[in-house]
C-alpha cells in the first residue's frame, strides 16, 4: 500500500511512513481496505481476456466441425450426387432440348455448358473446405461423361457413332470437355475464396482479441503481426480471383472456339 501523504510504499504493518514520518494510524483501516479491493480487482479478468477466450473457443469449434464433416461418408455421397450428378443430368437435358427437341443453334448449348457448372462448384466449395485433387478427378469425369452422353443422345436420333471417329472429332470432344471442366474449376476457386473469407472473419476476431491482449506489452510486435496478416489476406483474395479469371477465360475460349471458328 502507499502513503496517502507522499505516495511512497508503506509496509502493511507500519503505522508511520518511513519517508515523510507522518502518522498513518487514522488512515490504516482505509488503506487496508483499499489494498484488499485492489487485490480482488487484479484477479478479475479483463474484457480483452474474455474476448480472447470466446474467439479461441469459436475458432476451435469451427475446426472441430470441419473435422467432423471431413470424416462423414454421407456428406461425400451427398456432395457427389448434388454437385456432380445433378449438373451432369442438367447438361444432358439441355443438350436434348436444344439439339433434339428445338433443333436450334449449338452455341446456346455451349454457353449453357460454360455457365451451368459454375454455381454448383461455387456453393460446394463455399460450404466447407475440400481437397482439390479428388474433386478435380470428379470434374474430369463430369466433363467427359457430359460430352459422351450428349453424343449418345444425338446417336439415338441420327444413328451416328457415340465415340469420336477421327483426330478432329477427338479434339472437339476434348475442347468441349475442357470448357465444362474449367467452368467448374472457376466455381471451385471462387467458392474457395468465399470460404476462406468466412474462415478469416472468425480468425480475425481471434487475432484482434490476441492483439488487444498483447498490445500493452509490445506495440511494435503488434504492428508486425497486423502487417503480416494483412499481406496474407491480400495475397489470398487477389491470388484466387486472378486464377479464377484465368480459368474463366480458358473455359470461354475452349467452349466457343469450335463454334465461332466454324
Amino acid at each position: 500500500m502507499n502513503c496517502p501523504y507522499c505516495l511512497s510504499e508503506v509496509s502493511v504493518d507500519a503505522y508511520v511512513c518511513k519517508t515523510c514520518s507522518r502518522d498513518l494510524y487514522l488512515f490504516k483501516p482505509m488503506m487496508t481496505k483499499i489494498a484488499g479491493l485492489e487485490e480482488r480487482l487484479a484477479l478479475v479478468p479483463s474484457n480483452e481476456a474474455y474476448e480472447l477466450r470466446i474467439a479461441e473457443l469459436e475458432y476451435l469449434l469451427n475446426e472441430q466441425n470441419q473435422h467432423l464433416t471431413n470424416r462423414s461418408l454421407f456428406s461425400w455421397i451427398k456432395d457427389i450426387a448434388l454437385y456432380l450428378l445433378v449438373p451432369l443430368l442438367l447438361l444432358l437435358l439441355a443438350h436434348w432440348l436444344i439439339a433434339v427437341v428445338y433443333d436450334t443453334k449449338m452455341i446456346y448449348l455451349r454457353i449453357i455448358s460454360m455457365i451451368l457448372p459454375l454455381p454448383f462448384a461455387y456453393f460446394l466449395f463455399k460450404s466447407h473446405a475440400h481437397k482439390i485433387f479428388p474433386w478435380f478427378v470428379g470434374v474430369v469425369f463430369l466433363a467427359m461423361t457430359s460430352v459422351i452422353g450428349m453424343s449418345w443422345i444425338t446417336s439415338l436420333v441420327d444413328h451416328s457413332p457415340v465415340f469420336p471417329q477421327n483426330l478432329f472429332e477427338w479434339k472437339e470432344v476434348l475442347e468441349y470437355s475442357a470448357s465444362i471442366a474449367f467452368s467448374f474449376l472457376t466455381g471451385m476457386l471462387l467458392g474457395g475464396v468465399a470460404y476462406a473469407n468466412k474462415q478469416r472473419r472468425s480468425q480475425v476476431g481471434f487475432l484482434n482479441a490476441l492483439l488487444r491482449a498483447t498490445s500493452s506489452h509490445s506495440a511494435r510486435g503488434t504492428s508486425s503481426i497486423q502487417g503480416i496478416f494483412g499481406l496474407m489476406k491480400t495475397l489470398q483474395e487477389h491470388g484466387g480471383t486472378v486464377v479464377a479469371l484465368g480459368t474463366t477465360a480458358v473455359s470461354i475460349y475452349t467452349g466457343l472456339k469450335g463454334i465461332i471458328g466454324s
